[in-house]
């Protein structure tokens, strides 16, 4: 049987790392309870860099990208073909604002056969309609 896994969006890395977010609780109790495969797509970490380093300095970024450097979690790069599907979500739901992060999230999701995201982003990820499956169980 192959090991549950899941992606990590950007919301629930920042929760994790900040004791005072809303989500923190939350985010820690599910992420350690979960005993599956968690993989960032390579497309997240620059805006969880960006947003770690803005509101946290520097020393919450370094542990993020030292706990990639650690196999916490998975780097999933994006390919060529991810792309041209990322921009065929962004168009589809050009009205929602969905924006590239997101939408390259769902494209990995799709390649990958993940129907499981953690998140904070119930209002994105809840209107997009996956290809590979009815919809994503959005975590926690």
């Amino acid at each position: 049987m192959r090991k549950a896994a899941a992606l990590v969006d950007t919301g629930i890395l920042y929760a994790l790392a900040d004791k005072g977010d809303a989500w923190h609780r939350r985010a820690a109790s599910s992420v350690v309870g979960f005993h599956g495969q968690l993989i960032v797509p390579a497309s997240v970490i620059p805006e969880a860099c960006h947003l770690l380093n803005s509101c946290l300095g520097p020393f919450a970024e370094v542990a993020f990208l030292d706990a990639l450097i650690r196999r916490e979690m998975s780097v999933e790069q994006v390919t060529g073909p991810d792309l041209a599907r990322t921009v065929a979500i962004l168009k589809r739901y050009a009205d929602a604002n969905i924006g590239f992060v997101d939408a390259s999230l769902v494209v990995v999701a799709e390649r990958l056969g993940i129907h499981t995201i953690f998140t904070t982003d119930r209002r994105h990820f809840s209107l997009i309609k996956p290809a590979h499956c009815s919809a994503f169980t959005l975590l926690p």
